[in-house]
Protein backbone atom coordinates (compact mmCIF):
# COMPACT_ATOMS: atom_id res chain seq x y z
CA UNK A 1 0.00 0.00 0.00
CA UNK A 2 1.47 3.37 -1.00
CA UNK A 3 1.04 6.04 1.64
CA UNK A 4 0.76 9.78 1.11
CA UNK A 5 1.10 10.41 4.79
CA UNK A 6 0.61 8.83 8.17
CA UNK A 7 -0.38 10.55 11.39
CA UNK A 8 0.76 8.98 14.64
CA UNK A 9 0.11 9.87 18.25
CA UNK A 10 0.27 8.11 21.62
CA UNK A 11 -2.56 7.75 24.10
CA UNK A 12 -3.90 5.46 26.82
CA UNK A 13 -7.03 3.34 26.46
CA UNK A 14 -8.77 2.15 29.61
CA UNK A 15 -11.18 -0.71 28.96
CA UNK A 16 -12.68 -0.50 32.42
CA UNK A 17 -15.61 1.49 30.99
CA UNK A 18 -17.99 0.02 28.45
CA UNK A 19 -17.74 2.76 25.85
CA UNK A 20 -15.82 5.96 25.28
CA UNK A 21 -17.73 9.10 24.33
CA UNK A 22 -15.05 9.95 21.78
CA UNK A 23 -14.94 8.36 18.32
CA UNK A 24 -12.01 6.24 17.24
CA UNK A 25 -11.69 8.42 14.16
CA UNK A 26 -13.49 10.14 11.33
CA UNK A 27 -13.02 10.90 7.65
CA UNK A 28 -14.33 14.09 6.06
CA UNK A 29 -13.80 14.08 2.30
CA UNK A 30 -12.69 17.64 1.59
CA UNK A 31 -13.28 17.08 -2.11
CA UNK A 32 -17.05 16.91 -1.52
CA UNK A 33 -17.66 20.27 0.14
CA UNK A 34 -21.27 21.47 -0.01
CA UNK A 35 -23.21 24.56 0.97
CA UNK A 36 -24.22 24.14 4.62
CA UNK A 37 -27.59 25.73 3.89
CA UNK A 38 -28.32 23.73 0.75
CA UNK A 39 -30.89 21.03 0.08
CA UNK A 40 -28.26 18.27 0.23
CA UNK A 41 -27.18 19.37 3.70
CA UNK A 42 -30.80 19.29 4.91
CA UNK A 43 -31.23 15.83 3.41
CA UNK A 44 -28.14 14.60 5.28
CA UNK A 45 -29.74 15.68 8.55
CA UNK A 46 -32.97 13.88 7.67
CA UNK A 47 -31.04 10.78 6.64
CA UNK A 48 -29.16 10.72 9.94
CA UNK A 49 -32.44 10.98 11.85
CA UNK A 50 -33.74 7.97 9.94
CA UNK A 51 -30.60 5.95 10.69
CA UNK A 52 -30.88 6.73 14.41
CA UNK A 53 -34.56 5.79 14.45
CA UNK A 54 -34.17 2.46 12.62
CA UNK A 55 -30.87 1.14 14.05
CA UNK A 56 -32.34 -0.61 17.15
CA UNK A 57 -34.45 -2.90 14.96
CA UNK A 58 -31.61 -4.87 13.40
CA UNK A 59 -28.27 -3.18 14.29
CA UNK A 60 -27.87 -2.34 10.58
CA UNK A 61 -29.48 0.25 8.30
CA UNK A 62 -28.67 1.09 4.68
CA UNK A 63 -30.94 3.67 3.10
CA UNK A 64 -31.13 6.94 1.17
CA UNK A 65 -33.00 10.21 1.35
CA UNK A 66 -33.93 12.79 -1.29
CA UNK A 67 -34.00 12.74 -5.08
CA UNK A 68 -31.76 13.61 -8.00
CA UNK A 69 -28.59 15.57 -7.29
CA UNK A 70 -29.68 16.14 -3.69
CA UNK A 71 -30.04 12.45 -2.85
CA UNK A 72 -27.79 11.15 -0.08
CA UNK A 73 -27.00 7.55 0.87
CA UNK A 74 -26.29 6.35 4.39
CA UNK A 75 -25.26 3.31 6.38
CA UNK A 76 -25.20 2.64 10.11
CA UNK A 77 -24.07 -0.55 11.81
CA UNK A 78 -23.38 -1.62 15.38
CA UNK A 79 -20.94 -4.25 16.54
CA UNK A 80 -22.91 -7.48 16.68
CA UNK A 81 -22.05 -8.36 20.28
CA UNK A 82 -23.22 -5.15 22.01
CA UNK A 83 -26.59 -4.48 23.64
CA UNK A 84 -29.48 -2.68 21.92
CA UNK A 85 -29.11 0.21 24.35
CA UNK A 86 -25.39 0.60 23.66
CA UNK A 87 -26.05 0.33 19.93
CA UNK A 88 -28.67 3.07 19.96
CA UNK A 89 -26.55 5.37 22.13
CA UNK A 90 -23.53 4.87 19.91
CA UNK A 91 -25.37 5.72 16.68
CA UNK A 92 -27.01 8.75 18.30
CA UNK A 93 -23.57 10.03 19.30
CA UNK A 94 -22.16 9.21 15.87
CA UNK A 95 -24.93 11.14 14.09
CA UNK A 96 -24.25 14.23 16.21
CA UNK A 97 -20.49 14.07 15.99
CA UNK A 98 -20.25 13.42 12.27
CA UNK A 99 -22.14 16.63 11.50
CA UNK A 100 -20.01 18.60 13.93
CA UNK A 101 -16.76 17.19 12.59
CA UNK A 102 -17.74 17.12 8.90
CA UNK A 103 -20.30 19.95 8.63
CA UNK A 104 -19.76 20.75 4.94
CA UNK A 105 -18.84 17.41 3.37
CA UNK A 106 -21.11 15.17 1.30
CA UNK A 107 -18.87 12.15 2.02
CA UNK A 108 -18.18 11.45 5.70
CA UNK A 109 -17.55 8.44 7.96
CA UNK A 110 -17.13 8.03 11.71
CA UNK A 111 -15.94 5.05 13.74
CA UNK A 112 -16.67 4.19 17.36
CA UNK A 113 -15.78 1.06 19.30
CA UNK A 114 -19.40 -0.09 19.21
CA UNK A 115 -20.60 1.31 15.87
CA UNK A 116 -19.86 2.83 12.48
CA UNK A 117 -21.78 5.43 10.45
CA UNK A 118 -21.27 6.94 7.01
CA UNK A 119 -23.07 8.91 4.32
CA UNK A 120 -22.27 9.96 0.77
CA UNK A 121 -23.94 11.75 -2.13
CA UNK A 122 -22.96 8.72 -4.24
CA UNK A 123 -24.27 5.20 -3.71
CA UNK A 124 -21.73 2.84 -2.11
CA UNK A 125 -23.87 -0.14 -1.08
CA UNK A 126 -22.21 -3.50 -1.71
CA UNK A 127 -18.83 -1.99 -2.61
CA UNK A 128 -15.65 -2.95 -0.74
CA UNK A 129 -14.11 0.30 0.51
CA UNK A 130 -10.57 0.21 1.91
CA UNK A 131 -9.63 3.65 0.58
CA UNK A 132 -9.17 5.04 4.10
CA UNK A 133 -7.93 3.12 7.12
CA UNK A 134 -7.39 3.68 10.81
CA UNK A 135 -4.95 1.43 12.67
CA UNK A 136 -4.49 1.07 16.41
CA UNK A 137 -1.69 -1.05 17.82
CA UNK A 138 -0.23 -1.78 21.23
CA UNK A 139 3.30 -0.45 21.71
CA UNK A 140 4.34 -3.62 23.57
CA UNK A 141 5.55 -6.76 21.80
CA UNK A 142 4.65 -10.35 22.63
CA UNK A 143 7.32 -12.52 24.26
CA UNK A 144 7.05 -15.47 21.84
CA UNK A 145 6.37 -14.02 18.37
CA UNK A 146 6.57 -17.31 16.48
CA UNK A 147 3.97 -19.11 18.59
CA UNK A 148 1.83 -15.98 18.89
CA UNK A 149 1.66 -15.33 15.14
CA UNK A 150 0.89 -18.98 14.45
CA UNK A 151 -2.07 -18.97 16.85
CA UNK A 152 -3.19 -15.50 15.74
CA UNK A 153 -3.25 -16.64 12.11
CA UNK A 154 -5.25 -19.74 12.98
CA UNK A 155 -7.77 -17.79 15.07
CA UNK A 156 -8.19 -15.11 12.43
CA UNK A 157 -8.79 -17.76 9.81
CA UNK A 158 -11.52 -19.32 11.93
CA UNK A 159 -13.41 -16.13 12.70
CA UNK A 160 -13.08 -14.81 9.14
CA UNK A 161 -14.77 -17.97 7.91
CA UNK A 162 -17.44 -17.47 10.57
CA UNK A 163 -18.04 -13.87 9.47
CA UNK A 164 -18.87 -14.71 5.86
CA UNK A 165 -21.61 -17.18 6.84
CA UNK A 166 -24.90 -15.43 6.04
CA UNK A 167 -26.57 -16.22 9.37
CA UNK A 168 -23.72 -14.57 11.28
CA UNK A 169 -24.40 -11.17 9.68
CA UNK A 170 -20.75 -10.39 9.00
CA UNK A 171 -19.57 -11.05 12.57
CA UNK A 172 -16.91 -13.48 13.72
CA UNK A 173 -15.31 -13.67 17.16
CA UNK A 174 -13.34 -16.12 19.23
CA UNK A 175 -10.42 -16.75 21.57
CA UNK A 176 -7.35 -18.96 21.76
CA UNK A 177 -5.32 -19.94 24.81
CA UNK A 178 -1.67 -18.96 24.39
CA UNK A 179 -0.59 -20.13 27.83
CA UNK A 180 -2.51 -21.21 30.95
CA UNK A 181 -2.44 -17.54 31.97
CA UNK A 182 -2.73 -15.68 28.65
CA UNK A 183 -5.64 -15.76 26.20
CA UNK A 184 -5.86 -14.18 22.77
CA UNK A 185 -9.22 -12.57 21.86
CA UNK A 186 -10.20 -11.56 18.32
CA UNK A 187 -13.21 -10.12 16.51
CA UNK A 188 -13.94 -9.27 12.88
CA UNK A 189 -17.00 -7.71 11.29
CA UNK A 190 -18.05 -6.65 7.79
CA UNK A 191 -20.77 -4.16 6.97
CA UNK A 192 -23.84 -6.20 6.13
CA UNK A 193 -24.33 -4.68 2.67
CA UNK A 194 -21.32 -6.67 1.41
CA UNK A 195 -21.77 -10.00 -0.38
CA UNK A 196 -19.83 -13.01 0.94
CA UNK A 197 -16.93 -12.48 -1.49
CA UNK A 198 -16.71 -8.78 -0.68
CA UNK A 199 -16.62 -9.48 3.05
CA UNK A 200 -13.86 -12.05 2.61
CA UNK A 201 -11.90 -9.61 0.45
CA UNK A 202 -12.16 -6.74 2.93
CA UNK A 203 -11.13 -8.90 5.89
CA UNK A 204 -8.17 -10.30 3.94
CA UNK A 205 -6.97 -6.77 3.18
CA UNK A 206 -7.41 -5.73 6.81
CA UNK A 207 -5.49 -8.71 8.19
CA UNK A 208 -2.74 -8.25 5.59
CA UNK A 209 -1.83 -5.01 7.40
CA UNK A 210 -0.79 -6.87 10.55
CA UNK A 211 2.85 -7.39 9.49
CA UNK A 212 3.21 -3.71 8.58
CA UNK A 213 1.48 -1.97 11.47
CA UNK A 214 1.05 -4.60 14.17
CA UNK A 215 3.92 -7.04 13.76
CA UNK A 216 4.35 -9.00 17.04
CA UNK A 217 2.19 -6.47 18.90
CA UNK A 218 0.03 -7.42 21.86
CA UNK A 219 -3.01 -5.76 20.32
CA UNK A 220 -4.20 -4.34 17.01
CA UNK A 221 -7.25 -2.79 15.39
CA UNK A 222 -7.83 -2.15 11.67
CA UNK A 223 -10.86 -0.05 10.75
CA UNK A 224 -12.07 0.36 7.18
CA UNK A 225 -15.39 1.63 5.86
CA UNK A 226 -16.41 -1.94 4.94
CA UNK A 227 -14.91 -4.04 7.73
CA UNK A 228 -13.30 -4.06 11.15
CA UNK A 229 -10.65 -6.37 12.65
CA UNK A 230 -9.30 -6.47 16.19
CA UNK A 231 -7.28 -8.69 18.52
CA UNK A 232 -6.13 -8.19 22.11
CA UNK A 233 -4.63 -10.14 25.01
CA UNK A 234 -7.59 -9.18 27.19
CA UNK A 235 -11.37 -9.67 26.80
CA UNK A 236 -13.00 -6.83 24.87
CA UNK A 237 -16.09 -8.34 23.26
CA UNK A 238 -19.29 -9.46 24.95
CA UNK A 239 -19.94 -11.50 26.96
CA UNK A 240 -16.71 -10.58 28.74
CA UNK A 241 -14.63 -13.31 30.34
CA UNK A 242 -14.10 -11.02 33.33
CA UNK A 243 -14.63 -7.45 34.48
CA UNK A 244 -10.95 -6.86 35.03
CA UNK A 245 -9.87 -3.41 33.83
CA UNK A 246 -6.99 -3.27 31.38
CA UNK A 247 -4.76 -0.30 30.59
CA UNK A 248 -2.90 -0.60 27.31
CA UNK A 249 -0.37 1.68 25.65
CA UNK A 250 -1.62 2.18 22.11
CA UNK A 251 -0.66 4.09 18.98
CA UNK A 252 -3.08 5.20 16.29
CA UNK A 253 -2.15 5.59 12.63
CA UNK A 254 -4.48 7.23 10.13
CA UNK A 255 -3.56 6.13 6.63
CA UNK A 256 -4.55 7.48 3.24
CA UNK A 257 -3.62 5.24 0.30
Amino acid sequence: MSLLYTILFFFLICTCSAESADPLGEFCNKGTNISNGGKLSANIDKLLGELVQKIPLSFFVSTSYGKGQDQVYGLAQCRGDVSTEDCSTCIEDAAKQIRQRCPNQADARIWYDFCFLRYNSKSFAGEVDTSFGIFYFNVENVTDPEDFNKKLGALMGEIREEAIVANNKGLGKGKSELTPFVTLYALVQCTRDLPELGCAQCLAIAVSNFPTFCNNRKGCRVLYSSCYVRYELYPFFFPLDSNKAELSNTVMAIVYP
